[in-house]
C-alpha cells in the first residue's frame, strides 16, 4: 500500500486525521505558519507542521493554509481574519519562538479555534435530510414530494407484491 510509506504514515490513516481538535472559527479565511528547516528555536514548529497541519487541513477544508520555509529568523503563525465592516479584515500573529509542538497546538485551539461547547451545539443541529424519533420528521413521507404512508393511504395494490408475483386463481 503505497500510502503507508515513508516517515510516519500514521498522519495519513482518517482515524488519525480526524482525532483533532482544531476545528478553526469562521473568521478565520487563511492560516499561516514561517518557520525554518534547522534550528533549535524552530523545532516546535516544525514537528507542529509534521504532526498537526495535516489534521488541521483535513478538519477545515475551506480554509487556505500556508507554510512559509527559511524566509524568518524566527517562527510564528499568522492567521488572516475576515472582517464585515473593514475591508481588510484582520490579522492574528503568534510568536511560537522555543515552543513545543504541543504548547503551540494549545495555543492555537485557545486562541482561533472553536470551543468544545461550539462544535458540541453544531454537531447537536439536525440535518434536515435526516428523518427518525431523535429528527425533525418522524417519517419520510412528511417530506414533500414523497408518498404518505401506507399506514394511512393504502398503496395501489399494483405496486404489492402480494398481488403482483400470486397467481390469478389464488387472490
Amino acid at each position: 500500500m503505497p500510502f503507508m510509506k515513508g516517515p510516519a504514515p500514521i498522519r495519513r490513516t482518517i482515524e488519525y486525521l480526524d482525532r483533532n481538535k482544531l476545528v478553526l472559527k469562521d473568521r478565520v479565511k487563511i492560516f499561516s505558519i514561517n518557520y525554518n528547516t534547522k534550528g533549535e528555536n524552530h523545532e516546535g514548529a516544525r514537528q507542529f507542521v509534521f504532526w498537526h497541519l495535516p489534521q488541521l487541513q483535513f478538519k477545515n477544508p475551506n480554509i487556505q493554509i500556508t507554510t512559509f520555509k527559511n524566509l524568518t529568523p524566527s517562527p510564528f503563525i499568522q492567521c488572516y481574519l475576515a472582517c464585515i465592516f473593514l475591508e481588510n479584515g484582520e490579522e492574528v500573529l503568534m510568536d511560537v519562538d522555543f515552543k513545543s509542538k504541543d504548547e503551540i497546538y494549545e495555543r492555537v485551539r485557545r486562541i482561533v479555534c472553536k470551543s468544545e461547547e461550539t462544535l458540541k451545539a453544531e454537531d447537536k443541529l439536525d440535518n434536515p435530510a435526516n428523518f427518525g424519533s431523535k429528527c425533525q420528521k418522524h417519517c419520510i413521507c412528511e417530506v414533500p414530494g414523497q408518498l404518505p404512508c401506507p399506514s394511512l393511504v393504502p398503496l395501489p395494490k399494483s405496486w404489492r407484491g402480494k398481488y403482483k408475483f400470486q397467481k390469478p386463481d389464488e387472490l
